[in-house]
C-alpha cells in the first residue's frame, strides 16, 4: 500500500547523514519530506536532490524566502532546476510574484507563508504588525498571496477552513504545519490541531516533525499519523 502523500514529514535533523538515516528508518511509511532552512548548511539541497531523484520521494523545500524582487526571482530560478515539488516564500505579494516569475514553466509549486504557526498576537505586537485578530490578518495575507499567483499557502490548521472558503483559494493548496497527532506534545507550536481536524478543515497536506523523528520507531509513528487522516 503506497504511503499517503498528504503527510509531509519534516526532516528537522542536522545534516544529510541524519536525514538519510531517518528516511531509511521510515521506509515506505512516508513519501513526502520537508527540508528546511536549518538543514541548508548541513547539505539540505544535496539531500533534497538525493531523495527526489534517487529515491523517488516528493520534496518540500521550506526556505521561507524574503528579499527584493530581483533576488527572489534569481533564487527561485536556481532552486527550480532541482525539479522539487514545493517551495515556500513569505506571502508579501511582491515576493510571491517574483517567485512565480523565477520558477518559470517548471512544476515547482510556490507556497506563501501567512503568519508563522509559532506566533501569537503578542508576537505580532512585538513585530509591529497591525492590530487585529491573528486569524483575520492570516486570512487577508492568504488572499493577497493567492491573488499574486501563489499555488497555495502555509497556514495554521485553525485558519485552514477560513482560507479554503476564500474565492482565491479555489483549486489552490493549503499546507498546514502545527499538526500534532492525538496525545502528542505541542512543543513550540501555539496554533495546532490533530491530523484529522486539519484535513477536515480544508488542508491538502499536513507537516509533522518531532512526533515522527523523535519517536523510537519513526515508521510506526508515520503510519499512526497517516491512520488518523480521514
Amino acid at each position: 500500500m503506497p504511503a499517503d502523500d498528504r503527510l509531509i514529514v519534516a526532516l528537522d535533523v542536522p545534516n544529510v547523514v541524519h536525514g538519510l538515516d531517518l528516511v531509511a528508518r521510515i521506509g515506505d511509511a512516508a513519501s513526502f519530506y520537508k527540508i528546511g532552512l536549518g538543514m541548508l548548511t548541513g547539505g539540505g539541497l544535496a539531500l533534497a536532490n538525493e531523495l527526489k531523484h534517487e529515491q523517488g520521494k516528493r520534496i518540500f523545500l521550506d526556505m521561507k524566502l524574503f528579499d527584493i524582487g530581483a533576488t527572489i526571482e534569481a533564487a527561485v530560478r536556481g532552486l527550480a532546476q532541482y525539479d522539487l515539488d514545493f517551495l515556500t516564500v513569505h506571502g508579501d505579494p511582491q515576493v510571491v510574484s517574483a517567485a512565480v516569475t523565477g520558477r518559470g514553466a517548471t512544476g515547482l509549486k510556490i507556497l506563501a507563508v501567512t503568519i508563522l504557526t509559532s506566533l501569537d498576537r503578542a508576537d505580532l505586537d512585538a513585530n509591529l504588525i497591525k492590530p487585529g485578530d491573528i486569524r483575520d490578518i492570516t486570512l487577508e495575507r492568504a488572499a493577497r498571496a493567492l491573488q499574486a499567483g501563489a499555488d497555495g499557502v502555509i497556514a495554521s490548521p485553525q485558519e485552514a477552513a477560513m482560507i479554503r472558503a476564500l474565492p482565491q483559494a479555489r483549486g489552490k493548496l493549503i499546507v498546514t504545519p502545527g499538526v500534532r497527532p492525538t496525545g502528542a506534545a505541542t512543543g513550540d507550536q501555539k496554533r495546532i490541531a490533530t491530523p484529522q481536524r486539519a484535513i477536515a478543515d480544508g488542508a491538502d497536506h499536513i507537516v509533522v516533525g518531532r512526533p515522527i523523528w523523535q519517536a523510537k520507531d519513526p515508521a510506526a509513528a508515520a503510519r499512526a499519523v497517516s491512520a488518523e487522516l480521514p
